[in-house]
């Protein structure tokens, strides 16, 4: 009786050790397969930049039933030039971050900053070389440039220095791609004191 209960384990661990491997193998096969399909950049810096909530700062909105929703007009193109920014406590953004209704201006403890205009205009990142976007993206550098500031909060620079060089690379090609919008953001302002 114990050789046939030992008889059946043997048999039932190699029968789990086959399928077990042959799973493996087939899901390694599917990742191959997967990376060597050519990706499409503008489609995948579309599918980066509306994952990433790039709208949510970077994107005027206007007001509907359903609240704001980003400006079909003025994707990406950052704080409007022409927008006042609201009175507001400094004592309270001493402490808080306070975000503009259209969420394109926020105010705290490092002063107020103001989203970029992300279009291919002069007055966004038209004039821009893919490695000056590297340079923002990973280093934090604004304008994507040595010497000047760093990128300001609320931009998650820090989440996107971890993509792929390929990643930074499709949105950077799908942004170079949208309509050039002119609009020239205002500077940051520093901490009131």
């Amino acid at each position: 009786m114990k050789s046939k209960i030992l008889l059946l384990a043997v048999v039932s661990l190699i029968a789990y050790s086959c399928n077990s491997r042959t799973e493996k193998k087939t899901t390694e096969m599917k990742l191959e397969t997967a990376e060597q399909e050519p990706i499409n950049l503008l489609e995948r810096g579309e599918y980066l930049v509306d994952l990433g909530g790039c709208h949510h700062c970077h994107s005027p909105k206007v007001m509907t039933d359903q609240g704001p929703v980003p400006d079909p007009k003025r994707l990406l193109s950052g704080h409007p030039a022409d927008e006042a920014l609201p009175p507001y406590d400094k004592e309270t953004a001493k402490g808080y971050a306070l975000f503009s209704m259209g969420l394109t201006s926020t105010t705290g403890p490092w002063g107020t900053s103001f989203a970029a205009n992300l279009t291919p205009d002069t007055s966004g990142i038209g004039t821009w070389s893919e490695a000056q976007f590297f340079k923002a993206m990973r280093e934090g550098k604004s304008k994507g440039q040595d010497g000047g500031r760093m990128l300001l909060p609320p931009m998650p620079w820090q989440d996107f220095a971890k993509l792929t060089d390929e990643d930074i690379r499709a949105i950077f090609t799908y942004l170079k791609s949208l309509p050039a919008v002119e609009n020239v953001v205002p500077a940051p302002i520093p901490p009131a004191m």
